[in-house]
């Protein structure tokens, strides 16, 4: 068994933001000539996460205000008390989960028809990092 890995950085713009990866990470499984195997792709930070949904702008919209639902942003997190004021970004990120495994078949990701990865930024205007794990033969 063979493995790759590559680390994405990322200093999004907004607080909460959105990003497609996937051109990023298939272009590391054809790096990795990797033709049979899987790709673990994490967010490395504990307000972020990694997920597989359609790239499309209303069902981001709506997954963005889904997550403000189940964890708005509000002061009385306990977890303020730390002098962080992110407790929101917390949990929506364990809502969302920090990683994805994807298969990996004749050397490119086996993806459904309008399936795409995304990085989600819950506490974002700072450097964070993806880790892009290629296994396989």
């Amino acid at each position: 068994m063979k493995f790759h890995t590559e680390y994405l950085t990322f200093n999004t713009k907004n607080h909460r933001e959105y990003v497609n990866i996937t051109d990023d990470v298939e272009k590391a499984v054809k790096k990795s000539l990797i033709t049979d195997g899987m790709v673990l792709v994490s967010a490395m930070h504990i307000t972020a996460s990694v997920y597989v949904n359609d790239a499309e702008s209303g069902l981001i919209a709506d997954i963005d205000e889904w997550l403000e639902h189940l964890a708005p942003f509000k002061r009385d997190y306990r977890h303020h008390r730390t002098g962080e004021a992110n407790g929101d970004s917390h949990l929506k990120s364990l809502l969302m989960h920090h990683e994805v495994i994807v298969p990996i078949t004749n050397g490119a990701l086996d993806l459904g028809p309008w399936q795409q990865l995304y990085y989600a930024e819950f506490d974002g205007q700072r450097k964070k990092r993806v880790i892009i794990k290629v296994m396989g033969e």
